[in-house]
């Protein structure tokens, strides 16, 4: 049964500006969460907590950069023997040639690596030319034990993986990845079939998550709440996560019951409405227990816009990550603006610069997904040629 309704929380007066919404977001997090030594297998997608440094020189010792071989001194040379990646080699007096596959340690005394290509073998005599150091990679040539290869704060991908694996790393040490329960609000939502009469597909339940996922987040739960505002009481009350991320109910419509739901649960509303289209009915608290609450209107791309402006940055905040530098390219048309609030325009590159797409309403998911990213355009519009900062979608 609906509770009586109470006054909610204190907010903000007024929508926020776009700017200053997504600022508060990563303001809303005091420090990023703790940090764990994880093996590197489980550390795909996290954040590195620490510097990333060398445990040892990189390589670890001189190598041959090609199949060949090892010479020391001008030639000719005299071949004898052979050298296989992880063998230990001998000394090359002077004058001496060992044939060196890519990736050995060379041998002390050699002095380059003829490549296979370049040599020849007549009369018992390797013939070629070679100069000092050619074909060599010297120990530390990529870096030096206790080298910063990489700062606190940077996602770890497989490149990173394969990295700290070469630099000596079985562990590394990561933020623990924020958690996220993501409840779809709404008695006319489905989650399966053909929509009907007064029925709609749930369409944020498959986007959001692989979004949230991009920003390092780890999603706990996604499930559907209907229209009662002590259901919803319950959920956001009991909810494990670091983050409850709703979809609708963020206005004040007869079936709204977000802002009531979040005054009973104790919450503190930070940003109430932000000046953005689509989205402007969006909402950010704080929970009991050091929690959040992003509420994202239900259309589609307005609950999308909302999630770049608030959810993303939070949660990078709380992974300790910075978000992507902004980036500005051309608008090759002009793109049309509100009168006072920030627009997000879906956009394609084209030789000229970006250009809108076609079916960017709040409802409407056709233009995002031929998306090559999100433009922001300042109250008022942006003029052929003017340069636009351009979102990146997760």
């Amino acid at each position: 049964m609906n509770r009586p309704r109470t006054e909610p929380a204190a907010a903000p007066a007024g929508d926020r500006p776009w700017p200053v919404a997504r600022r508060t977001a990563r303001l809303a997090v005091a420090a990023p969460l703790s940090a764990e030594a994880v093996p590197l297998a489980a550390a795909l997608g996290r954040t590195l907590a620490e510097p990333l440094a060398a445990v040892t020189d990189l390589p670890g010792f001189d190598t041959s950069a090609m199949d060949g071989w090892a010479v020391a001194g001008p030639g000719p040379w005299r071949p004898e023997g052979r050298l296989l990646a992880g063998g230990t080699p001998a000394p090359l007096a002077d004058g001496a040639a060992v044939e060196i596959a890519t990736g050995a340690q060379l041998p002390p005394g050699a002095t380059g690596v003829l490549r296979r290509e370049h040599g020849r073998v007549e009369h018992g005599l390797l013939h070629g030319a070679v100069g000092p150091g050619q074909d060599v990679r010297p120990r530390g040539q990529e870096c030096r034990r206790g080298e910063v290869l990489l700062p606190a704060g940077t996602r770890v991908t497989a490149a990173v993986l394969g990295l700290a694996a070469a630099a000596g790393h079985d562990l590394l040490q990561v933020r623990r990845s924020p958690t996220v329960e993501l409840l779809l609000l709404g008695d006319e939502l489905l989650g399966s079939g053909v929509p009907g009469p007064g029925r709609v597909r749930d369409a944020l339940g498959p986007l959001l998550p692989p979004w949230l996922a991009a920003a390092g987040a780890e999603v706990c739960g996604v499930r559907r709440v209907g229209d009662d505002r002590g259901l919803l009481l319950e959920a956001l009350r009991h909810s494990p996560a670091d983050v409850v991320l709703t979809t609708g109910g963020t206005a004040l419509g007869p079936a709204d019951f977000l802002h009531g739901a979040l005054a009973d649960a104790g919450a503190r509303l930070l940003v109430d409405g932000v000046a953005v289209r689509p989205g402007h009915p969006m909402l950010l608290a704080s929970l009991p227990g050091g929690r959040h609450l992003v509420g994202l209107p239900g259309n589609p791309l307005a609950a999308a816009a909302g999630a770049l402006t608030l959810a993303l940055p939070l949660l990078s905040a709380l992974a300790g990550r910075n978000l992507p530098s902004a980036r500005t390219e051309p608008a090759a048309v002009d793109l049309p603006g509100h009168p006072r609030d920030t627009r997000l325009v879906p956009v394609v590159r084209t030789g000229d610069g970006v250009v809108p797409l076609r079916f960017d309403g709040p409802a409407m998911l056709r233009g995002l997904a031929l998306a090559e990213g999100v433009a922001v355009v300042p109250p008022g519009g942006l003029a052929a040629g003017s340069r636009a900062e351009v979102l990146e979608l997760p």
